[in-house]
C-alpha cells in the first residue's frame, strides 16, 4: 500500500498543465492518501498528531516512491505550520544556517516551521547534530525522509528527538489502483492487455512514481493497438531492483538467505540468492556467507557441507560468472537440504568462554612435552600413556588441567553424520568411566 488517492474524480487543476502526471495525481489531503492508513488513519501516529493540533519531529522511512514527501507537504497544510523544504543532497551547512535564522523570526511572529529534509541520511553527523537546538527550542518540527534505515544512518540523538514511522511498500492492489487514478487523469485507457498490465505493475518493484512515469511515457505514445507482455519489456526498460551493496537491502537479503538455508527451506534460499545475484551481488561475498552457513547450521551433521561450498568457490573462480553460478546454486540447495546442527557452533562459544575464566592454566602434567632434561626430571610427560598402544586405541587419560573439573561443550544431535559421533562420544566417556572405575 502506498501514496495513493480518494476515489472521488479528480479536480480539473490536477488533469490540466504541463506537470509529470506523479506531480498532478499527489493528494490534495491526508484523508486523499489511502495507502498509509496505519500512520494516517484515526489511530495511526499520524492521525492522532494532526486530530491533536500538535506534530511532533518525525523521521519517515520507507522505499521510493511510497509518499513521504507528499505526506510531508499535508502535515504542514494540516496543522497550519509554515513548510520549508531541502534536499540533503543539495544543501550544506550555509542552507541550513539560512533556514533556521528564517524559522526562528517567523517565530517570533507566531509561525512555526516544519522543516522537510529529503535524503536526510546524507547529512554527515555534524551536520544532523545541527538540528538539535532547533528540535528542542521549538523553532522547527523536523520531518525527515530517508530509505535507509534510520538505525544506522541517524546520530542516536537526534533519533531520540523524533518518531521514527514506517511508510509501506506498494503492494499490487495499490499500484493498479495508481492505474486507474493515471488513466483517469489522461481521460483515457492504457492500451495494454491484461496480461501486459500485469506486467506493468510488477516492472514497478512497489514505486509509485516509477509506475506513473511509465504509465505517462505509454499515453504519450498514442499507442494505436494494445501492447502484449513482450510488446510492453521492448518498450520500456524494466526498474532495476532497489539494492544497495553496503545498505539495509543487503543485509536483509543475506540474512533472509542464511536462514532460509537454516530452516531447510531451499526453495526459498534459492529465491533469495537469485535476488543477491540478479541485483548485481558479488558472488564472493554470497559464497563467504555460503561457508558460514555451513560451519554454523550444518557442521558435522554433514561433513561434505563445508566441502561442497569450498568446491562451489573453486569452481565459480574457474568458470566465471554466469556459468559458475550453478555451482553456487548447487552447493546453497546442497545447505538447505542438509541435515542440521550447530553443535560445533556452541560448543565453540562455550569454548571459548572457559578459555577465558580458567586464565592461564597448566595442563597435567602427563600431557606436557619433556623437551630437555631439566623439564623431564622435572616431571613433566611423565606417566603419559601413548593411545595407540593402549587396547582399542583408548588409554582414557585425564586431558584436564588438575584444578579444573572436566567440561562438556560439544553435544552432538542425533542427525546425519553427527549422530554416529555422538556414539562415539558416548561409548568414549563410558570406557574412560570403566578405566578409572568410576563406572
Amino acid at each position: 500500500m502506498a501514496d495513493l488517492f480518494a476515489d472521488d474524480p479528480l479536480p480539473d487543476d490536477q488533469v490540466a498543465g504541463t506537470a509529470p502526471l506523479a506531480d498532478r495525481l499527489r493528494p490534495k489531503s491526508l484523508e486523499e492518501v489511502v495507502g498509509q492508513e496505519h500512520l494516517t488513519g484515526p489511530e495511526g501516529a499520524i492521525g492522532r498528531m494532526v486530530a491533536a493540533g500538535k506534530l511532533s519531529s518525525m523521521i519517515l522511512w520507507g522505499p521510493p516512491g511510497t509518499g513521504k514527501t507528499s505526506i510531508a507537504r499535508l502535515l504542514a497544510d494540516a496543522v497550519g505550520l509554515r513548510f520549508v523544504s531541502l534536499s540533503a543532497v543539495f544543501s550544506g551547512v550555509a542552507d541550513l544556517k539560512k533556514v533556521f535564522a528564517e524559522a526562528k523570526t517567523a517565530a517570533r511572529a507566531g509561525q512555526r516551521t516544519l522543516l522537510f529534509v529529503d535524503e536526510i541520511h546524507r547529512f554527515n553527523r555534524s551536520q544532523q547534530d545541527g538540528f538539535l537546538p532547533y528540535v528542542e527550542d521549538g523553532t522547527i518540527t523536523l520531518v525527515g525522509a530517508t530509505t535507509e534505515n534510520p538505525s544506522f544512518e541517524l546520530n542516536a540523538a537526534l533519533l531520540s528527538r523524533a518518531q521514527v514511522l514506517i511508510l509501506r511498500r506498494l503492494d499490487q492492489s495499490a499500484l493498479a489502483t495508481l492505474l486507474d487514478r493515471a488513466e483517469r487523469a489522461a481521460g483515457e485507457a492504457l492500451q495494454l492487455d491484461d496480461d501486459a498490465r500485469a506486467a506493468l505493475v510488477a516492472s514497478a518493484d512497489g514505486d509509485g512514481r516509477f509506475l506513473l512515469n511509465q504509465a505517462e511515457t505509454l499515453l504519450d505514445l498514442k499507442l494505436k493497438a494494445p501492447l502484449d507482455p513482450a510488446g510492453l519489456a521492448a518498450l520500456l526498460q524494466r526498474r532495476v531492483a532497489v539494492y544497495d551493496k553496503d545498505r539495509e537491502g543487503h543485509y536483509n537479503l543475506i540474512s533472509a538467505l542464511h536462514k532460509s538455508i537454516r530452516g531447510s527451506d531451499p526453495q526459498a534460499a534459492l529465491y533469495y540468492l537469485a535476488r543477491m545475484l540478479v541485483a548485481g551481488e558479488e558472488p564472493l561475498f554470497v559464497l563467504r556467507r555460503l561457508v558460514r552457513a555451513a560451519v554454523e547450521d550444518v557442521g558435522l551433521a554433514d561433513p561434505q557441507a563445508l566441502v561442497q561450498c569450498l568446491a562451489a568457490k573453486d569452481a565459480y573462480d574457474f568458470l566465471g560468472s554466469p556459468e559458475g553460478e550453478l555451482a553456487i546454486v548447487q552447493a546453497c540447495l546442497y545447505l538447505a537440504t542438509a541435515p542440521k546442527s550447530n553443535a560445533a557452533y556452541k560448543a565453540m562459544g562455550a569454548a571459548w568462554r572457559s578459555a577465558r575464566d580458567t586464565g592461564s592454566l597448566m595442563p597435567p602434567m602427563n600431557i606436557v612435552n619433556a623437551s630437555t632434561r631439566l623439564m623431564k626430571d622435572a616431571g613433566y610427560g611423565k606417566g603419559y600413556e601413548y593411545d595407540h598402544d593402549a587396547e582399542g586405541g583408548f588409554s582414557g587419560a585425564n586431558y584436564w588441567p588438575n584444578e579444573m573439573e572436566p567440561q562438556a561443550f560439544y553435544h552432538p544431535v542425533d542427525r546425519g553424520f553427527e549422530a554416529k559421533v555422538r556414539e562415539r562420544i558416548e561409548w568414549w566417556d563410558t570406557k574412560r568411566k570403566e578405566l578409572r572405575g568410576d563406572g
